[in-house]
């Protein structure tokens, strides 16, 4: 048994390629072994910006002799009747790496087949593991590789040393020009300087003398183990958003966290911009007090000598000084202009090239939030709030704290319509209409800032749809999915509007703007996009494949219509056991002898006593039926259709279905095919039957 360590030493490796080297070799590394048929135990994989490290445990040292026999084609196949191989026998022979006159042949049920014994002679680990170990490199994938030196060997970043040993015994796999042997290197500024290794056991161990923490879990430990005594220093409390925190993890080979500040008049500057400078651009972590108001304190996470603490935090104060002063002179610039002001210079940014500009958007914008507005029944006021919103919604993107971090954009523009003098629900609006922005996200406060929210996404899909470009099976490179769910989850909150009309209304909009398009096409398209995005969401949400296909099958396409319907056939059939068993057979019973080629035109006057009171029966229902769907009341809809099961019942025990008489018993099976119609109403059982 030998112990296998293989680092290969990097330039530092952006930090989610890093991660996601780590998680491929974890794969990569057994898979490789296993298919060279080297034994082995335990397989743990190391990193740090500089390096990749495999740790292979209970390694033979030699592959174990081993035989393989395999089935070939039936000797009658094989030999010819002379008895010589056939082309069958000749490639099946080949590809098994044998002679064909090593075939051996045996009987298998009664037939003989011809077989290849394949010996595997006892090989020397060592000697295979160059070949293997440059696969793992050639192996892993990058979004971006590059080429380095006179090297055509590709790695994300150029590759600087390799080690590579099998217990004491250098294993010379070579990639890029480089040889592996048995150095590696420190910590670039606390250790720096090549060092050598005496045997694989003994390599992490050699890392972690040299001040590098070889592990990313240790790392992300060592970093929360800091903030914590930080936290109980200051009696303060740091954001750590998961994303920074990977990314830092992965930036620093011994990671310290350490305590900084900056001038406490930049607090004057909106919070939202003071973090966007830290976490996206410095990825440092802001303070915040109980009342969780942002403080003028934060964490930095140093990579160099804890000793030096006093010049890394001295330094660090002055690059974050240095944005807060931007971002200060940016913020008090644009203040001097109402945001009003900003509205004009979004002639000046392109929005989509068949679209137009940033400020067509706008104005297509204001005018479906408007009729958003008054669809959603919101007061005359609120509708004007709502216009008034949308006008300005993009105007920040043109000022300068807003082109210098862009990820404040809608927020920068809630503070400068309040400086403005705007009314809140306006300002709240503008800072809202992004959202959500991803899964999870929460949505915009008010059926105002929800106006806003789903008339600008909207605008962007019916364009993009209308322009030829919604999003293909492998690419959507505009986010249109993810904006229709926000959409949808917008309508689904309490916002009484219709999609499929707002779906209209923007397509005219868009035509009225002298877009030229076949509107019915992409207003079809556009909808059964929706209605897509609905049944993923279901289906991603536990509900049963059959319950929304019978849904959809009767021509729904409101999300909200769609949605509401399939929760309420899931929770009768999970929940309310009684009315889904009465639902189900009275629809069954019904859908089995009906003939929908008959119609439902039945003739009242061949009826007798039990069939009169089985159709009465049916437009009582249908009555009530009807007031529960205009009410969308959907559980009641059902509770309504289950009452149907005793007059089928009835109607079945005392009624002769297939009389003699051909007249008869067609007019009865039209009343099956009017029955059935009713249920048609709330979904297409049919679909739903093998559950029945």
């Amino acid at each position: 048994m030998a112990t296998l360590a293989f680092e290969i030493g990097t330039e530092e490796i952006p930090a989610f390629d890093l991660k996601n080297a780590v998680k491929q070799l974890h794969t990569l590394v057994p898979e490789a072994l296993s298919a060279a048929k080297i034994p082995f135990g335990k397989v743990e994989i190391y990193s740090s910006p500089r390096r990749l490290v495999s740790m292979v445990y209970d390694i033979e040292k030699q592959t174990p002799h081993t035989t393989e026999t395999f089935k070939g084609p039936n000797v009658s196949i094989a030999f010819d009747d002379a008895g010589n191989p056939t082309k069958a026998a000749i490639g099946f022979a080949k590809g098994k790496g044998v002679e064909v006159e090593s075939l051996v042949k045996n009987t298998e049920g009664g037939v003989d087949y011809v077989y290849a014994v394949v010996e595997h002679e006892a090989k020397e680990v060592a000697e295979m593991l160059p070949e293997v170990l440059a696969s793992i490199i050639n192996g892993i994938s990058w979004p971006k590789s590059c080429r380095w030196g006179i090297t055509r060997d590709l790695f994300t970043r150029p590759v600087r040393w390799l080690l590579a040993l099998l217990d004491t015994q250098v294993i010379p796999v070579s990639f890029a020009w480089l040889t592996a042997d048995n150095k590696t290197r420190g910590h670039r500024v606390i250790s720096d300087g090549t060092f050598p290794v005496k045997s694989a056991d003994e390599l992490l161990d050699t890392l972690r003398w040299l001040s590098i923490v070889p592990s990313e879990e240790e790392r992300e430990e060592k970093i929360r183990m800091g903030v914590k005594v930080i936290e109980r220093q200051t009696g303060l409390v740091a954001e750590l958003p998961a994303h920074t925190l990977t990314e830092v993890v992965n930036l620093s080979e011994n990671p310290t966290p350490m305590l900084c500040e900056f001038d406490p008049k930049f607090l004057d500057v909106p919070p939202e911009i003071i973090v966007d400078a830290m976490l996206v651009h410095q990825r440092y972590f802001p303070l915040y007090d109980k009342a969780h108001k942002l403080t003028n304190k934060f964490i930095i996470v140093s990579n160099g000598k804890p000793e030096c603490a006093d010049t890394i935090i001295e330094g660090n104060e002055r690059v974050v000084a240095a944005r807060l002063y931007d971002a200060k002179f940016f913020y008090d610039e644009d203040k001097k202009h109402p945001l009003e002001s900003y509205v004009e210079k979004l002639k000046n940014v392109v929005f989509h090239e068949s679209l137009g500009t940033v400020y067509d958007k706008t104005m297509r914008v204001m005018v479906l939030a408007e009729y958003l507005a008054k669809n959603a029944r919101l007061s005359d006021e609120d509708a004007q709030l709502t216009k008034r919103a949308a006008y300005l919604c993009k105007a920040d993107l043109v000022t300068s704290a807003v082109i210098e971090f862009t990820s404040v954009q809608g927020i920068m523009g809630s503070y400068y319509a309040l400086a403005s003098g705007e009314d809140a629900s306006v300002a709240s609006a503008i800072a809202d209409h992004y959202k959500p922005r991803f899964a999870g996200d929460v949505l915009p406060e008010g059926d105002i800032a929800k106006c806003v929210a789903i008339a600008d996404k909207l605008d962007t899909i019916c364009g993009l749809f209308a322009a030829g470009q919604g999003p293909t099976g492998s690419s959507d490179p505009f986010a249109l999915r993810r904006s229709s769910i926000g959409i949808i989850n917008m309508v689904q909150s309490g916002i009484a509007v219709s999609l499929d009309a707002a779906i209209d209304a923007c397509l005219n909009i868009y035509r009225t703007n002298g877009l030229s398009f076949d509107k019915d096409e992409v207003l079809a398209t556009v909808k059964e996009f929706f209605v897509t995005r609905t049944k993923v969401m279901l289906k991603d949400g536990g509900c049963a494949p059959d319950a929304i296909e019978a849904v959809c099958a009767i021509g729904v396409t409101e999300p909200v219509d769609i949605i509401a319907r399939v929760n309420a056939l899931d929770f009768a059939r999970n929940e309310n056991f009684e009315v889904f068993d009465d639902l189900a057979t009275a629809y069954a019973r019904a859908n089995n002898l009906r003939d929908a080629n008959l119609g439902s035109d039945y003739d009242e006057g061949l009826f007798n006593e039990v069939e009169t009171e089985f159709v009465n029966s049916i437009s009582y229902v249908n009555e009530n039926l009807k007031k529960s769907l205009a009410e969308k009341d959907y559980p009641q809809a059902l509770n309504v259709l289950s009452s149907l099961r005793v007059p089928v019942d009835n109607f079945f025990e005392k009624v002769m279905i297939m009389d003699e008489d051909p007249i008869i018993k067609a007019n009865r099976i039209k009343l099956l095919n009017a029955f059935v119609a009713v249920f048609a109403h709330v979904a297409d059982f049919s679909n739903m039957a093998k559950k029945f």
